[in-house]
């Protein structure tokens, strides 16, 4: 009999428990954002929130805790209850570049947490000083070789996305390129605008006006695909840099063990909200192209990107302070 009480008090909680999971979210839902007000990922998160809010009847709010590549706001969704009532918006930052990049996290940035979806991903631009009168990225490449060590290639900070792709680059295609770090993309793109620096990798609505005015070139794209913004430039593996692929990319996480029905069912509304046409603009005002990844392969994603940034880290002997 007590044995009897046991299973129908343990099988009573787990109905109990469905029950509460069908019905979520019964209350608001925090989504950290690893990044300032107004940034790109904050934008995106906003317009996000509003539409998961409006789906499933509880406000989604977003929380920004900036900060050390974005492992401040990985680490509180990473200690957070697992109940799906706390979100990460992650990025090629956060879950890309950091793993490799800080010696020690408080967490495992594949373990301690539960891929939702892929939201969209957003390539890259090597563009130039229009002075230079360069056409293409073969003109790029035998400048660099006819110049070795000369040629600068501007970043927004050592260990940014920027860098790292700068680096993949470097050793992808063999160039001699000096490396020059500013504190953020604005004052590196200012250097380029006044050509004390020659070249940056750089994402496109930054750039893009300057290009539509003639006073940047852009010489290739680092997608595997061309851009919807700019189809007629190359990717650099079109170019001739087999393999090449480095873009920004922003991803909802749950702590691990969210349970999976709440983690299909965020999923399932994320792949509704990109089909509105407002968070599609939102994302073309970022330069990025919606995808919709599932858990799965969310996760084999961040794995392989984990992968190839720490191996550019190490190669390049990458430090930050």
């Amino acid at each position: 009999m007590k044995n009897f009480l046991k299973l129908l008090l343990g099988g009573s909680l787990l109905v109990l428990g469905n029950i509460a999971m069908a019905q979520y979210p019964t209350r608001p839902v925090k989504i950290v954002v690893p990044a300032t007000a107004g940034d790109g990922s904050d934008l995106l998160a906003r317009s996000l929130a509003k539409s998961l809010g409006d789906a499933l009847g509880q406000p989604f709010v977003v929380d920004n805790k900036p900060g050390a590549g974005g492992s401040i706001g990985a680490n509180t969704v990473a200690k957070a209850t697992a109940d799906g009532y706390t979100l990460f918006l992650a990025n090629g930052s956060s879950h890309g570049v950091t793993p490799g990049l800080y010696a020690k996290l408080p967490y495992d940035s594949v373990q301690d947490f539960s891929p939702i979806a892929l939201i969209a991903t957003a390539p890259n631009l090597l563009v130039v000083n229009a002075s230079m009168g360069l056409r293409s990225y073969a003109d790029f490449v035998r400048l660099a070789r006819q110049q070795p060590g000369k040629i600068t290639i501007a970043s927004a900070g050592s260990g940014s996305l920027s860098h790292l792709s700068a680096e993949l680059l470097k050793s992808s295609a063999g160039l001699d390129l000096l490396h020059v770090p500013y504190k953020g993309a604005a004052p590196a793109l200012t250097d380029l605008m006044g050509n004390q620096v020659q070249s940056i990798i750089i994402n496109i609505p930054t750039v893009l006006p300057f290009i539509r005015s003639g006073k940047l070139k852009a010489l290739a794209v680092t997608s595997a695909k061309r851009s919807l913004e700019l189809p007629e430039v190359p990717t650099l593996a079109e170019s001739g840099v087999a393999g090449y692929e480095t873009v920004a990319w922003f991803g909802l996480l749950a702590p691990a063990h969210t349970p999976p029905d709440v983690v299909n069912k965020l999923h399932a509304q994320v792949q509704q909200a990109l089909l509105l046409p407002e968070i599609r603009e939102n994302l073309a005002r970022l330069g990025a192209e919606p995808s919709g990844l599932g858990p799965r392969e969310f996760s084999v994603y961040i794995k392989s990107e984990i992968a190839k940034y720490s191996a550019v880290i190490k190669s390049a002997a990458i430090k930050v302070d």
